[in-house]
């Protein structure tokens, strides 16, 4: 009694060479539907999130093998979505929207450190620029509020010196009132001290004419 091969591929080996073809054709269809499958039933879920991790490059395969033929590649730091899972593959979506597989156990569900260095320092050079544009717009109303204190005392200034102007005109208009006036009553004055001495030189002669 003769016992079976236990490698697939020494048991593709031994049937005949139309046998062999047939099966590897299956095969391929096999996979071929078992992908439609896979793509079909991850449209309705959600897509998981992953990022290639450590320092490789993965080649992205048209299905499930390296048989595949290559549609691109991914690199670490690389974003995916991963749409289904196989076996040993991870049917995946790039971030431009290419669909591939790639081999599984090349992902890692938090960004590497690479990508999280980089992402912090956008975050820093962020905050910089909106710290810088806070500092510019504070100088700005400093700079205004200095302007308008200064417009304001200029304000003052002006106004102190009008009321000033005012007053001084006010108290020489009085003054010319007060010099009329003391005019007028000196004036009243002398012409009643005149009058005065004329009546008295008129007075009435006391001699008695015979």
């Amino acid at each position: 009694m003769t016992s079976l091969p236990l490698d697939p591929s020494e048991a593709l080996a031994s049937l005949q060479p139309r046998g062999a073809a047939r099966l590897r054709a299956r095969t391929g269809l096999l996979r071929t539907l078992l992908a439609l499958t896979l793509v079909v039933g991850a449209g309705a879920a959600s897509a998981e999130q992953g990022w290639v991790k450590g320092e490789l490059r993965l080649n992205l395969r048209s299905g499930g093998g390296n048989e595949y033929r290559i549609l691109g590649t991914v690199a670490t730091g690389d974003s995916v979505k991963v749409l289904s899972r196989g076996t040993d593959w991870i049917q995946v979506q790039t971030s431009e929207g290419k669909v591939g597989w790639i081999p599984d156990g090349y992902l890692e569900a938090a960004p590497p450190a690479t990508v999280r260095l980089a992402t912090a320092e956008a975050d820093v050079a962020k905050l910089r620029g909106e710290l810088d544009e806070l500092r510019a717009e504070t100088n700005n109303l400093r700079e205004s509020n200095a302007a308008m204190t200064a417009n304001d005392d200029g304000q003052k200034k002006e106004l102190e010196t009008l009321t000033l102007q005012n007053l001084e005109l006010r108290a020489a208009t009085r003054y010319q009132e007060w010099l009329t006036g003391a005019a007028l009553l000196g004036g009243g004055m002398l012409t009643g001290a005149w009058l005065h001495s004329r009546s008295a030189n008129r007075r009435p002669s006391t001699r008695i004419r015979l």
